[in-house]
């Protein structure tokens, strides 16, 4: 893969999304996985909703299947709903 696909496939979000894989409500945000298919891994990714406020995220980790990925994009979304609560949501 070249420098420029490389870069591209980090700023739009890999080669595949593979649609929502997971979801859970947590401290009343709702998370919703979106793990990311590049190549033959998965990229965490993910949705953290509270009302009408949104942040999606996009992390570096990758992981070799799908429900893996899940699982770790809501842990992720629960670590950062504690570490940021409200703040989450700033611009």
């Amino acid at each position: 893969m070249s420098l420029f696909s490389s870069l591209k496939a980090l700023f739009s979000g890999g080669d595949t999304p593979s649609g929502p894989h997971a979801a859970a409500t947590y401290k009343d945000h709702e998370i919703i996985a979106t793990p990311q298919r590049e190549g033959s891994q998965y990229r965490v990714s993910g949705l953290i909703r509270k009302g009408e406020r949104e942040h999606h995220f996009i992390r570096a980790d990758l992981l070799g299947s799908a429900e893996e990925c899940a699982q770790e994009t809501l842990r992720k979304a629960r670590l950062t709903i504690d570490q940021l609560g409200d703040d989450l949501f700033r611009s």
